[in-house]
């Protein structure tokens, strides 16, 4: 039996609901107008139809006289990236199994796909953010044709869900479904591989031996199978009941994966056409509190401070970092999939999985139960598990207990009592930081400052030995979204582990990003206001003391106020990629502050 809805999380709904009040209104009105412009091929101009019939084969016909439900996919197709290269067959498996429900299916648009893995400490990076925003938009291009009655959502990656979701929310008043492609089979041990990088990065192993660690990590189709981001958007989209239940973490090109894609097409050819389904609907701050709560009782990634919140901004609510502080006091951590842990997303999902988890939360009221999902009403059937009945789908009950709790734990016994996920507030602005991998006596620093304008500057000093021998924080500025599109820093985390594994006392504190790859080393990340936009850390000077204290969520420079009113700001740095970051300028220039989402789309005085 459930217990009532926590206080706290009532509470904190109730107020998002509040401070959304205006904005959520004048979203759904224009969704209400937008609606009035659904598929309506009979009222369509026979040219305008035409065109959409053109290539419709041998769906031509049903298009045109029989006028059932046609389905518009989007796909974030490629195959140079293991989670989306399952999606070639896709659309032609998903318009076979339209056809036999007696409907059709059209590609309405591809987006792009980009992954961080492969631009990591590269020009490329710079991209990254802000191709959220590019998918939104080709996103809402390719519903724009008023041709479709419900949505598929083929998209799995960092910055391709949100940025999926984002631009569902523009035509809200069709209803959508994201189809997961399900995470690779298991290679090397994730801390084994970790353990090569730092060897690596003291020169004690070779580049061929990195190499063939990591190909032995990524080698084969689906999603890497460390807790990254591109895992918890999946669980996101469980949590907030926009994919089938169970389907996240199934493997690509199993008959139980084939099954669930199946299964998808016919759900949404049954809630087309149905208003209480529609993305508007769904996508309310409900929905988006229990996506929060998903991201704290996993210790999911802390890219999704940035993503929800934009997510959520696009569907009219205005979520804040404050909002997911205080549910992360009351979300206890439940699971530890690397780099929080040793297990990756397979052994998490075989010892229980999502199913347990939204079921540990349900019965202590941690969860909102009380909303419409893609399947029905409430988020009880999330707690269910699909499998294969002599070749057809169905679910039965998941787990009730943990099946090894090294990687799930009952919630009367969590990892940790709080979700991982704290505001950092100071003079140097606001900042998140992920503590769910970060050991207690690692997470409070008073230390020198040694200030870098680059990712690629502070590699140079490790590798000269300038950083031995010392406790400190490595603060990395000019990394923001105005200044250099909020590149990830992950190539600073395997020498800033090798120091702290020396015995050294060191934290990073940047206006960049670290994401669900954040490990062991406090990180205090996101920092806002940003360099280039006025923030402190644009005054900070090598040695100036700082204090980072995760426990109170406290960051702060230890310099007196007339010393800082004093100092000039830092100037930024020229940056080598910049000509090929031209194109982008309309994103740098008109992007708002990490804390908003760090989207350029969404003007920060819209609020």
């Amino acid at each position: 039996m459930t217990q009532p809805l926590h206080p706290a999380i009532a509470r904190i709904t109730t107020r998002l609901a509040e401070r959304s009040k205006d904005s959520r209104a004048r979203y759904l009105s224009r969704i209400a107008t937008s609606g009035q412009l659904k598929p309506s091929r009979e009222q369509m101009g026979c040219a305008n139809l035409a065109h959409a019939y053109a290539a419709a084969g041998k769906d031509q016909l049903r298009l045109r006289v029989e006028r059932q439900p046609n389905i518009g996919i989007i796909t974030a197709y490629n195959d140079m990236l293991s989670a989306h290269q399952p999606y070639a067959q896709y659309p032609d498996r998903i318009k076979t199994k339209a056809r036999a429900l007696g409907a059709t299916a059209q590609v309405a648009g591809g987006v792009p796909a980009m992954c961080d893995g492969i631009t990591q400490g590269y020009a490329g990076m710079e991209l990254s953010l802000f191709s959220r925003d590019v998918i939104a938009q080709a996103t809402a291009i390719g519903l724009s044709h008023q041709v479709f009655d419900a949505a598929l959502m083929l998209g799995v990656c960092d910055k391709i869900v949100p940025g999926l979701l984002m631009g569902a929310a523009a035509f809200g008043h069709l209803p959508a479904i994201f189809v997961p492609a399900g995470p690779m089979t298991t290679g090397i041990a994730n801390d084994a591989k970790a353990k090569v990088r730092q060897r690596y990065a003291t020169g004690d192993a070779t580049r061929e031996e990195l190499l063939e660690s990591e190909l032995k990590a990524y080698h084969s189709e689906g999603t890497c199978t460390f807790y990254g981001t591109a895992n918890s958007n999946q669980m996101m989209l469980e949590f907030m009941g926009l994919m089938l239940p169970g389907s996240a973490f199934i493997n690509p090109n199993t008959p139980l994966r084939a099954a669930l894609d199946d299964a998808a097409v016919a759900q949404a050819l049954a809630i087309s056409g149905k208003p209480e389904y529609s993305m508007a609907q769904l996508l309310n701050e409900k929905s988006i509190i229990n996506g929060v709560i998903g991201l704290l009782a996993t210790g999911g990634s802390t890219n999704h401070t940035l993503h929800i919140v934009a997510i959520a901004r696009a569907a009219g609510i205005e979520l804040r970092w404050e909002d997911m502080d205080e549910l992360g006091q009351v979300i206890p951590l439940l699971a530890r999939v690397y780099p929080n842990g040793s297990a990756d997303v397979n052994q998490f999902h075989a010892a229980g999985g999502l199913g347990y988890v939204i079921d540990q939360l349900r019965q202590q009221g941690l969860l909102h139960d009380d909303v419409n999902t893609v399947v029905g009403h409430g988020m009880a059937a999330y707690t269910q598990e699909p499998y294969l009945a002599n070749g057809t789908l169905a679910w039965r009950a998941g787990t009730d207990k943990s099946l090894d709790e090294n990687i799930i734990r009952p919630i009367g016994n969590p990892f940790a009592p709080d979700g991982g996920l704290k505001l950092l507030q100071g003079n140097l602005g606001r900042g998140v930081i992920k503590t769910s991998a970060v050991k207690a006596e690692h997470r409070i620093i008073h230390a020198p400052a040694k200030v870098f304008e680059s990712q690629a500057a502070m590699q140079e000093a490790f590798k000269n030995g300038e950083l031995d021998n010392q406790d400190f924080v490595a603060v990395v500025r000019f990394q923001g979204p105005k200044a250099l599109g909020m590149p990830e820093l992950h190539k600073l985390t395997p020498p800033l582990g090798v120091l702290q594994d020396r015995g050294q006392k060191v934290a990073l504190i940047t206006d960049g990003r670290m994401s669900g790859a954040s490990g062991k080393v406090p990180s205090a990340i996101h920092l806002s206001p940003e360099a280039l936009d006025g923030g402190l850390i644009a005054k900070v000077m090598d040695g100036d003391m700082i204090t980072l204290d995760a426990v109170t969520g406290v960051v702060n420079l230890e310099v007196d106020a007339a010393t800082l009113a004093a100092r000039p700001n830092a100037t930024r740095p020229h940056v080598e990629s910049e000509n090929w970051l031209d194109m982008f300028a309309v994103a740098r220039d008109n992007v708002g502050r990490a804390e908003l989402g760090a989207t350029w789309l969404i003007k920060d005085s819209d609020i």
